[in-house]
């Protein structure tokens, strides 16, 4: 089967849901504010809970653990818990299908500098 580049079909279904075209898919599978952040925090190794909530630093908790959740679920990320009691170490890593992600997510990130160079200032610590 042809890979298309267009978003020409009518309609598509991934799992359970159904989109009006690929682009949509993929806006799903990595929109929100934090999706592509986190996996640009994983794109160097794994991490533990703490370490991105680190990285993230204005990200709440709740919302982070939700967001990796989705990614978890979305099959884009892994995670895996080390102990059996309280506290519990979760260490979270990209899988095949989040690697294949990051040509976008540097691209993303080029233009994201570009726009800042532009527009914008960098700040530092």
């Amino acid at each position: 089967m042809e890979t298309k580049i267009e978003c020409t079909a009518p309609s598509v279904r991934l799992g359970e849901k159904n989109y009006p075209c690929t682009i949509a898919v993929a806006m799903d599978l990595i929109g929100g504010k934090w999706k592509a952040v986190i996996l640009y925090h994983l794109k160097e190794g794994e991490k533990r809970f703490s370490e991105l909530r680190k990285d993230l630093y204005s990200v709440t908790e709740t919302t982070l653990s939700i967001q990796l959740k989705q990614l978890e679920n979305d099959g884009l990320i892994s995670k895996v818990v080390y102990g059996e009691k309280p506290p519990l170490v979760a260490i979270y890593s990209l899988t095949d299908l989040g690697k294949s992600f990051l040509p976008i997510l540097d691209a993303l990130t080029q233009w994201g500098n570009k726009i800042v160079l532009e527009k914008g200032t960098f700040l530092t610590e």
